[in-house]
């Protein structure tokens, strides 16, 4: 079957991400993007463990029967959520305290186990890898997106603790919108991350339908002028 890797690249980043237009995932998505840092580290573990189930399924895709198909696609998902929980309280014990439960949750993220059963196990590995890294990714991009504008609403701050992650030497990151910031308090409380969710989404509408209608023109006026087109003279 051949892939075509660039329509898959649009589709995870674009067309078909899992946060705007498939509405997947939204439980941590909304839980923990109250700033930055939070955004990037839920995003890693998503795309990591995306990443490890896809090769994963793609591999046992030919040996495992529809009976035990789902249950060994969670087993799957299970083991690589659990190796970066330890991963996480090894190397970034505050940021995982910070995250706590959703980490674990990431076993039941929709994302994941609909890209196992729908793409993985029907495509080969180098396709189904590159699924799950376009598919994290997509879902990142979001999660610190939504994070950055609570963040910078809500504190005034941006890169804040970004320390939790990257260590010591990202102390000095944080960017402060003014000394006199009172800040907005349902930016970082839940109605908040349905706000600027919905933003999100209408903005990315509003782009797809402004293309749409771009590439309507352009087509409508390759056919006037395909249209103009006369032929002259005599034909013997």
């Amino acid at each position: 079957m051949s892939v075509n890797y660039k329509d898959i690249a649009h589709k995870g980043l674009w067309e078909n991400n899992p946060a705007l237009v498939q509405l997947l995932g939204l439980c941590p998505l909304l839980a923990v993007s109250v700033s930055v840092v939070n955004g990037i580290g839920m995003g890693i573990a998503t795309t990591v463990v995306l990443l490890g189930s896809n090769i994963a399924v793609s591999i046992i895709r030919n040996q495992v029967t529809d009976a035990i198909r789902l249950p060994a696609f969670v087993m799957i998902i299970a083991a690589f959520t659990t190796c970066i929980e330890l991963l996480m309280q090894a190397f970034t014990y505050e940021l995982y305290q910070i995250l706590g439960l959703f980490i674990s949750l990431i076993v039941t993220n929709c994302v994941i186990l609909g890209r196992a059963d729908a793409f993985a196990s029907r495509h080969s590995v180098p396709a189904a890898a590159f699924d799950g890294l376009m598919m994290g990714i997509g879902f990142s991009v979001v999660l610190v997106l939504l994070g950055a504008l609570r963040e910078l609403s809500g504190a005034g701050t941006l890169f804040a603790d970004m320390h939790l992650l990257f260590g010591d030497t990202a102390r000095d990151w944080t960017l402060h919108l003014s000394d006199n910031y009172q800040g907005v308090l349902v930016a970082i409380l839940p109605p908040g991350a349905f706000l600027y969710t919905g933003l999100l989404i209408a903005a990315k509408n509003v782009i797809d339908r402004k293309i749409e209608e771009r590439r309507k023109a352009q087509a409508s006026t390759v056919k006037t002028a395909s249209r103009r087109v006369r032929t002259t003279g005599k034909i013997t």
